[in-house]
């Protein structure tokens, strides 16, 4: 098991704190982009990041805000919606792992969740050649506007049974792919996937769709 470690993300001029894991023999890295108001230490993604690593996939963790937009967007609120910046953010983030000697040889996902899970499809649909994979957890992939039809990722929207409004906006949402895609419902889970077996079966879906779509050999799972 890779051993978790504190970088520093450099995404432009922005220093962002960030959480790196890469096991031996990775074949891909997976970039997440946490949801409105959250950071780098939500436990659901951490849970999914460590879930990854258990099949061989490296990941980074990171906070798209620095310490005075966090301030900022604490009172305004204007930050974490604001997708155009967020993407923006995100493609510097995967910038920098290109750039980095570790990193570049590893083929990168995103795995977005809530508002980020839009930033992700819209800085995928910005490297359609460097981006191997998307898989969107609660998200808001309608947030991602007309970037949708400009995405090239194989694309993963997994949301709760039980997250109506927001289970309607990724069926909406996934008709507007081009992209080779999927819906799964998570039977009678609400939005940030608490009930018992949950999460865990995300993370085993999501597993299995960056496995498959980033080079390794596990088998491709996508029902229950």
């Amino acid at each position: 098991m890779a051993v978790e470690r504190e970088v520093e993300v450099m995404a432009g001029e922005a220093r962002l704190g960030g959480t790196l894991a890469v096991p031996e023999g990775a074949q891909g890295l997976v970039i997440f982009a946490h949801g409105s108001g959250s950071s780098r230490h939500s436990p659901r993604n951490r849970y999914v990041a460590y879930s990854l690593r258990t099949v061989g996939l490296g990941t980074l963790l990171f906070d798209l805000l620095t310490e005075d937009e966090e301030a900022e967007d604490e009172v305004t609120e204007a930050l974490r919606f604001d997708i155009d910046f967020l993407a923006g953010r995100l493609g510097e983030v995967t910038d920098w792992v290109f750039r980095h000697p570790e990193l570049s040889r590893l083929r990168v996902g995103y795995f977005g969740s809530s508002t980020g899970a839009a930033a992700a499809l819209v800085a995928a649909a910005e490297r359609t050649e460097a981006i191997g994979a998307v898989v969107s957890r609660g998200g808001r992939p309608d947030l991602a506007g007309g970037a949708l039809a400009r995405v090239r990722a194989p694309t993963l929207l997994l949301v709760g049974g039980a997250d109506d409004v927001v289970l309607e906006l990724n069926q909406e949402a996934l008709e507007r792919l081009r992209s080779p895609k999927a819906l799964e419902v998570i039977p009678g889970a609400t939005h940030l996937f608490p009930e018992p077996g949950a999460l865990e079966r995300v993370a085993a879906i999501a597993g299995g769709w960056f496995v498959h779509f980033l080079g390794g050999t596990l088998e491709l799972e996508t029902r229950p």
